[in-house]
């Protein structure tokens, strides 16, 4: 009987009960979240055993952090589907995020960016290019690490740059998503490590741009309002299904404009809100005198 809560609500005078979730249910989401958690684990150890001579380590890792987002995503969807939310899955789930999409993507990040460059003609530039690299790839974890964290204290967060109102939107990139975005160009090239010092240099902008990103105050789509218990799925099913199909089919190409389109649409949203509000501060006030 502990397990049945009394009542939500009456219908007629009469109380109708509402029943607990099982314990059991409770460690749904918890695997999932464990699925993360060894997604990123196995990333780990594959980026660490890549080489110039065999790239697959550094491709399978990037497609383990894909396969994370995609428990992640799933972990906190099960648990408010069932019911079952809870301060421990909560913070089980902050610690997964740290673990694969802080942790797996700077150690990727680095092996695969600056740890592969051949020998230089200047050893001393290599070496300097190792050293920010390795710098740059740790504010990643860092601003991942403290996104989480802002994420967890706040309550009904808003951007600077609000959008539509009544829809839900991320306040900076979300962790995943700043993984996902690394991940997606490691994959993109099958694995090959960067080779050239120009392309190392685009890879550590990459890497600084998408971490304060995810610290930044800019809004970003939430994807909340996607429900498939509509009465009407239809459209979204056949949207859904395309995309599954065109992932198939030409992963590489997909994965890289999947994720790189939506850290391109928190920037152009900033732009857009930042050109509409000069626009209204410049435009003259109504009136015969300019509203004087």
């Amino acid at each position: 009987m502990a397990d049945e809560l009394v009542a939500a609500g009456s219908v007629g005078g009469m109380v109708k009960p509402v029943r607990n979730p099982r314990r059991g249910m409770y460690v749904l989401p918890s695997l999932f979240t464990a699925g993360n958690i060894g997604a990123g684990y196995y990333a780990i150890t594959q980026s660490v055993q890549g080489s110039v001579a065999d790239p697959a380590y550094f491709k399978r890792a990037a497609l383990a952090i894909g396969f994370a987002v995609l428990f992640d995503g799933l972990d906190g969807r099960i648990a408010r589907m069932t019911n079952t939310t809870s301060d421990f899955g909560k913070e089980l789930d902050s610690l997964a995020d740290v673990i694969t999409f802080g942790v797996a993507p700077s150690i990727l990040a680095y092996i695969w960016g600056f740890r592969m460059l051949p020998p230089m003609l200047y050893p001393h530039i290599r070496e300097r290019i190792l050293h920010i690299g390795v710098f740059v790839c740790f504010l990643f974890l860092i601003y991942g690490a403290s996104r989480l964290a802002r994420f967890n204290i706040s309550v009904n967060p808003q951007p600077r740059n609000p959008g539509r109102p009544g829809r839900k939107y991320f306040v900076g990139m979300p962790i995943p998503a700043g993984a996902g975005v690394l991940a997606a160009v490691v994959y993109f090239f099958d694995g090959s490590p960067i080779d050239d010092p120009r392309m190392s240099i685009l890879w550590l902008c990459l890497i600084l741009g998408t971490g304060f990103l995810m610290v930044s105050s800019w809004r970003f789509w939430s994807g909340k309002e996607i429900n498939l218990g509509d009465r009407h799925p239809i459209r979204l099913l056949a949207i859904l299904s395309t995309v599954a199909v065109l992932l198939l089919m030409y992963s590489e190409w997909m994965l890289i404009v999947i994720a790189l389109g939506y850290l391109v649409s928190g920037v152009l949203a900033r732009l857009a809100y930042s050109w509409s509000r000069e626009r209204r501060r410049s435009a003259p006030s109504g009136g015969p005198l300019g509203g004087a």
